[in-house]
């Protein structure tokens, strides 16, 4: 009977000790996301054309407050500080870049695919953060999300 205990005890020791990975936040998927206040941004990647002279911006803006938001995303498009604002209702999801539509087309943007694109991301009093979006090649699944390679130009 003892045996059985310490037998029990040593294979399963383990687990009180070890943190449980699910209790641990993190983004699946490819992209990124970042909360700021009531708005969480989530999904994040930036797409490369074959020229490297633009990518688009894909993302979800999720509203889970009660009121609407205008949201202020912030980056450097042909070397200069660029502003879009996206109104998004209270409890509502925007998808961009998914549709030639709602591409985030950002020219010259500096970075090329492997690095990680800065993108600043605020709204009304709350503090904004900078999300560090990846930047992927346009092949695979992302093919049909690249911009126009004559975009950057």
């Amino acid at each position: 009977m003892i045996l059985a205990g310490a037998l029990l005890v040593g294979t399963a020791g383990c687990t009180f000790i070890t943190p449980q990975a699910t209790l641990e936040k993190y983004d699946p998927g490819d992209g990124v996301g970042i909360d700021v206040g009531d708005v969480q941004v989530r999904n994040a990647v930036a797409v490369a054309n074959e020229d490297g002279d633009a990518i688009s911006l894909i993302l979800h803006i999720v509203n889970s407050g009660s009121r609407s938001a205008n949201i202020d995303l912030q980056y450097q498009s042909d070397g200069e500080k660029t502003t879009v604002t996206k109104p998004v209702d209270a409890h509502e999801v925007l998808s961009f870049g998914n549709t030639d539509e709602d591409q985030l087309v950002i020219t010259n943007p500096g970075v090329e695919p492997g690095a990680l694109f800065p993108v600043y991301v605020q709204y009304g009093d709350h503090e904004g953060k900078v999300m560090l979006v990846p930047v992927l090649e346009g092949t695979g699944i992302y093919e049909d999300l690249t911009p126009p390679a004559s975009a950057g130009r």
